[in-house]
């Protein structure tokens, strides 16, 4: 598998090669619940730390919505890691995508 990660002006740009984007969606839910639940959170605790909704958090955790950067930015502050580390779910995507 090949990851590329380009910042542009415009934005980040991520190439998973060989992988689709719901396998990538559902490692990363897997990994935010698991970064939640190491904290003892409920998913409300975590949408009112990092002012986002209940649902929001629901719908990350089970591959039903994108994250956007801002989104992102938000959960890593509210969960005290840096950014790199929330998105940080190699081994799930490594061994899904093969």
């Amino acid at each position: 598998m090949v990851i590329t990660c380009d910042y542009k002006a415009t934005g980040f740009q991520v190439q998973l090669a060989g992988v689709k984007n719901e396998v990538v969606l559902q490692a990363f839910g897997q990994h935010l619940r698991q970064l939640r639940e190491a904290r003892g959170w409920s998913q409300q605790a975590l949408a009112d730390v990092a002012d986002v909704s209940k649902p929001t958090i629901y719908r990350i955790e089970t591959a039903r919505y994108s994250a956007t950067l801002d989104i992102l930015v938000s959960l890593a502050q509210a969960l005290e890691i840096p950014l790199a580390e929330l998105v940080s779910f190699a081994g799930p995507v490594a061994e899904a995508g093969r």
